[in-house]
This record gives C-alpha cells, sequence and structure tokens, in this order.
C-alpha cells in the first residue's frame, strides 16, 4: 500500500526553488532532502497545498502565489529612519540585514537604501510579493511517530537524546 501525503505523514522532499526570473532562490541539491511533518505549517501554505496527496516517486512544478507563500510586501513595514539610529555600524549599505526587536518577536530587516542621513528599511520577508516557483520530488513519505506528533515537528536521525 503507498502511502500518501497528508496530516500526520513525514515527508522528504527535494527540490528547487526560482523566482519568476529563473534564478534559483534555495535548492536541496547538493545537500539532504527536506523533511517536514505535513499539516503544521512547516512549509509555506502553497507547497503544503501542492504536497497534499502525493505520493513516492510524484514529480511536479508548482507556482505558488504571495498570498500562498510569504505574503504580499507590506507597506507599512517600509520606514525611512535616521542613519544616527544605526549605534556601531560604520557603513550602512543597501542589502545589509539585522534583525530587530519588533512587538512580534524578532523581525528581519533589509536596507533598501541610503540617501544622506536617512536609511530606508524594510522589514517585509525577502520573499514577500514574490511568485515562487518550485520543482519538486518525493522521496520518502511515513507515518509521523507519536514523538513527532506531540512536538509538532520531525525528530532527524541522529537528533534523538539518549538517556
Amino acid at each position: 500500500m503507498t502511502m500518501t501525503i497528508g496530516k500526520n505523514t513525514v515527508v522528504e522532499i527535494l527540490y528547487t526553488l526560482k523566482n519568476d526570473g529563473g534564478e534559483v532562490l534555495d535548492s536541496s541539491d547538493g545537500s539532504e532532502p527536506l523533511m517536514y511533518l505535513h499539516g503544521t505549517h512547516g512549509l509555506i501554505q502553497g507547497l503544503e497545498n501542492e504536497l497534499q496527496g502525493k505520493k513516492v516517486g510524484d514529480k511536479f512544478k508548482a507556482v505558488i502565489p504571495p498570498a500562498l507563500a510569504y505574503g504580499e510586501i507590506d507597506p507599512d513595514l517600509i520606514h525611512t529612519i535616521d542613519k544616527s539610529m544605526f549605534r556601531g555600524v560604520d557603513k550602512i549599505e543597501p542589502g545589509m540585514t539585522f534583525t530587530a526587536e519588533g512587538e512580534h518577536g524578532h523581525q528581519h530587516i533589509t536596507v533598501k537604501s541610503v540617501e544622506g542621513e536617512t536609511v530606508i528599511i524594510d522589514g517585509n520577508h525577502e520573499m514577500a510579493g514574490q511568485t515562487l516557483h518550485f520543482d519538486v520530488e518525493v522521496v520518502s513519505v511515513r507515518a509521523a511517530t507519536e514523538e513527532e506528533m506531540d512536538h509538532g515537528h520531525v525528530h532527524a536521525h541522529g537528533d534523538h537524546h539518549h538517556h
């Protein structure tokens, strides 16, 4: 009996992620497959939706709109601040990222541009607003263990603590 991907299954996938322009943003190439527990939002919603019901050996392409990936760009997360806010940073350049303590815990901030004494920062996810193009191959599917279901995430091999 072939197991299909559904709630409480642990799945391993090989994937390549590209943007609209065909640039590779992320890939499992050259490393271990990505392992996740299905149904716990370990993956972006759009990819989880596509994987539902698939089985080992299935290969597919998925085009995922921003709403089911990292969201649209939220203009409220783009701010203009004064350079003096960056204490202890000698040179502020576009593309620099840092973590700020926001009201929702840690927030990833990217420097968008620097104009004189003002810096424009963006708190959106770097892939916000992007349509994601996935090439996926399902490598393995198994039932999650009780422990994995309790914890809501996968225990990779060698991750078990011996008492």
